[in-house]
């Protein structure tokens, strides 16, 4: 694995300081707090349909089916997978608004974090042909849980996403003085060069192959850490991988908060 580069900072708008902008600014206010609410509701009203058509397709799949009824269930699973990940990015990204006011930085442990994400991410890793290993820590770094959560859960998404089968995934942590790296591995394509100063936009995709999802995951995991005061730094290689560490403040090892449970 090539050694890690520090990805470049997004540019960012200042804000305007006249009394016509600071208008303007009130009404783009109200405006992006009317897109939230609609984007919440949205979230929370969508969730028990698509629970409903999960159960739906789990019952169909039981029942022994052939040739053209197979791969329409299997489109089905597909599309409903790439509806929960949509949904879930969806989600992630108004969890960051909500905490987007007043000082969220506590200890924050590891241990329970990582041991979720194995959780979670198992049955994923396995169906894809993926081997994943989660390494155990009792660290403690200064975060907020449901947002480092939420960083975490979007860079192991895309490792395994973007593995092939019989590819691996490590996700795992290493102390460098005062602060500590969070690194999430993978062997799978690997960015190109010119795309590493991209793949932090809204709505960017690498892969023009695949048309699924909303391409907000690093997006979203870029501004989050922006917030938290965090790092990301990205190395990446065509045919053999990438790693994307986040970098943050490490807190003692006596650090009691643990992470909020999605």
């Amino acid at each position: 694995m090539p050694s890690l580069a520090q990805h470049p900072d997004l540019q960012v708008e200042l804000p305007m300081t006249n009394s016509r902008a600071d208008g303007e600014g009130d009404f783009a206010r109200a405006a992006s707090d009317l897109i939230a609410t609609l984007l919440a509701m949205a979230g929370h009203d969508l969730r028990q349909p698509l629970q409903v058509i999960v159960g739906a397709h789990d019952l169909l799949a039981r029942i022994p089916h052939g040739g053209a009824a197979q791969a329409q269930l299997t489109r089905a699973e597909d599309a409903t997978k790439q509806l929960a990940d949509q949904l879930d990015q969806l989600v992630e990204a108004l969890r960051l608004r909500e905490f987007a006011n007043g000082d969220q930085i506590e200890p924050v442990l590891l241990g329970p974090i990582l041991e979720q994400l194995a959780s979670e991410f198992a049955e994923p890793a396995r169906l894809k042909g993926v081997r994943l290993r989660v390494i155990p820590v009792g660290a403690a770094v200064f975060s907020h849980p449901v947002l480092l959560m939420g960083i975490l859960r979007n860079l192991a998404r895309n490792a395994i996403e973007y593995t092939p089968s019989d590819g691996r995934v490590l996700i795992g942590c290493r102390r460098h003085g005062s602060q500590m790296r969070l690194e999430v591995r993978d062997n799978g394509i690997g960015i190109a060069g010119a795309d590493l100063g991209k793949v932090f936009r809204a709505f960017h995709r690498t892969d023009t192959i695949r048309s699924e999802g909303l391409g907000l995951g690093l997006f979203i995991v870029k501004s989050a850490a922006d917030f938290l005061g965090h790092r990301i730094e990205v190395s990446s290689e065509i045919g053999r991988g990438s790693c994307f560490a986040l970098v943050a403040k490490a807190a003692p090892p006596c650090a009691t908060a643990t992470p909020t449970a999605a």
